[in-house]
């Protein structure tokens, strides 16, 4: 009972908003824990909350690649992909992990219905590029990192059909270019671009840290948009947690209340994030 009390105001204070949640990292590969994701959010929408789930599938691409033989690179975090890769990433994120993550929800006792971006015009990509400083030189080139796309823009409508009909959206994180062409996105992109066009109340991105540590590898509860971007120059946050708190930033910009990294390792963390006064991950505000 005293659990329930306190989980009350957490309860009004997010009635009928909507929250979106990048789920992804090994824990999707493990069977339990996606059953426990699965229940966590089912939860969230019988109480009356709007989920939105926008899933990875770094390590499923993975072993299928090696199934077929086929080698895969990155570039400052992205897979290089070309037109056969783009294909089998289709294949795995909008087939069989995306049917999975909804199935997990729906068997848990709300309906999940999956979808992929370029479901109903959902994510319109662009090409994305990345710059490289050749050590030689010291001149900036420009790589061609295949078919891998960034948002161009969102059109929500689609999401906002199924919120309507009570169904929790599960996004693969494809999109489509003017012409037709699918890129590969990278989940935490896609899951901060759509919780900016819905206005949600959080968005929270499942990792495989804590949150962001501080100087002696502590956690840190609780940062400001400026607190963050000082970190990022003074080295304290470096490495693959800079794409993350960059996509938290572009999404409180885009209209997101705050934004949550946090640990999906940790049993139920979505619940305890969003139902406690202090989340075990590290919660990023305007």
């Amino acid at each position: 009972m005293e659990i329930l009390s306190g989980a009350l105001p957490f309860l009004k204070r997010y009635d009928d908003q909507i929250v979106v949640v990048k789920y992804g990292g090994h824990a999707m590969g493990e069977e339990e824990a996606a059953g426990r994701f699965g229940r966590d959010v089912a939860l969230l929408e019988q109480v009356g909350i709007n989920p939105v789930v926008v899933h990875g599938g770094g390590p499923q691409i993975n072993a299928m690649l090696k199934r077929l033989n086929v080698q895969s690179t990155f570039v400052q975090g992205l897979r290089v992909t070309d037109a056969q890769m783009v294909d089998v990433v289709e294949m795995v994120l909008a087939g069989s992990v995306n049917k999975q993550v909804a199935d997990a929800i729906t068997r848990a006792g709300a309906l999940a219905v999956g979808i992929s971006g370029k479901d109903g015009g959902l994510i319109t990509a662009r090409k994305a590029t990345r710059t490289v400083r050749d050590p030689g030189s010291n001149l900036e080139q420009v790589l061609d990192l295949g078919f891998v796309g960034e948002p161009a823009r969102v059109d929500t409508r689609v999401l906002r059909l199924l919120i309507g009909a009570d169904i929790v959206p599960v996004v693969a994180p494809l999109g489509v270019d003017e012409r037709g062409q699918t890129y590969n996105i990278n989940a935490d992109t896609v899951a901060g671009a759509i919780a900016g066009a819905l206005r949600a109340a959080r968005l929270l991105m499942l990792t495989d840290v804590p949150g962001v540590l501080d100087g002696d590898k502590q956690l840190i509860p609780e940062m400001t948009v400026a607190e963050v971007r000082a970190g990022i120059a003074n080295g304290m946050i470096s490495g693959g947690m800079i794409p993350k708190v960059e996509t938290c930033i572009a999404a409180i910009e885009g209209g997101v209340e705050g934004a949550v990294i946090l640990d999906g390792r940790v049993p139920h963390a979505v619940l305890a994030e969003l139902f406690t006064e202090s989340g075990p991950g590290t919660l990023i505000k305007p």
